[in-house]
């Protein structure tokens, strides 16, 4: 069993299908975790590793960024933002938008969130989309969340110079398994023959090696370098 946590708005339906591809016989679960308490289930051994949102602790995490998603307003269908393609921060400014518990955005370098805060913060940001629907206010977040809670009386525009979340595959550094290496593999692209890719099995080896080792020089040898043994493919 390989546990891979998932924080909300993260996709991870490519590398699962890859991974079932490669590795049948180890089932991968997602564990899905909010973004604040993605680190804490990481560090206590409750996932393997973890698609999550940047900044990490890199003294304890080792971290490969895999994205940037754009920051979005989202906004009643009938509101003013809505006519327009993208928006800044200062075209905010007199607009309540809403700043719930577990914001996606909060660990990012934002001096100024941009509107006016709303009384009291929502849980979750579930709740706020509830409350943007409602007309209370607005809410920034990034594109993947709105798309997450998508209603058909919403819609959202990008806010042009907000901050915006990576999305990074994360373990533990004392925690380098073969497969959180085999994970790494997958996301990076690699090939299942890939050198750095799954070792392969002793047989493969064996089978690999084995035209060489039959070779007895002279003219039979060469032929079956040029003729494709496993050191020429490599």
């Amino acid at each position: 069993m390989f546990r891979l946590a998932c924080v909300p708005g993260a996709t991870p339906a490519k590398w699962v299908r890859i991974w079932q591809e490669r590795l049948p016989d180890v089932p991968l679960e997602l564990v899905q975790v909010p973004t604040d308490e993605a680190s804490a289930l990481l560090r206590d051994g409750g996932a393997d590793a973890g698609l999550v949102r940047l900044p990490v602790d890199r003294t304890v995490f080792s971290a490969i960024p895999l994205y940037t998603e754009t920051t979005v307003v989202v906004v009643p269908k009938d509101h003013l933002v809505a006519a327009v393609d993208e928006v800044s921060a200062g075209e905010l400014a007199d607009e309540t938008v809403l700043h719930p518990l577990d914001d996606a955005l909060d660990a990012l370098d934002w001096e100024t969130r941009p509107g006016r805060p709303a009384l009291e913060r929502p849980e979750t940001t579930a709740d706020a989309v509830e409350l943007v629907a409602a007309g209370v206010g607005l809410l920034v977040v990034p594109q993947s969340l709105a798309r997450l809670h998508h209603r058909r009386d919403l819609t959202y525009r990008p806010v042009v110079d907000a901050p915006q979340s990576s999305v990074a595959l994360c373990w533990r550094e004392d925690a380098t398994t073969d497969l959180v290496e085999d994970l790494i593999g997958i996301v990076r692209g690699r090939t299942v023959n890939s050198s750095r890719g799954r070792r392969p099995a002793p047989e493969e080896k064996k089978t690999a090696g084995k035209p060489a080792a039959n070779s007895k020089g002279g003219k039979g040898a060469k032929t079956g370098r040029t003729g494709g043994s496993g050191k020429a493919a490599s």
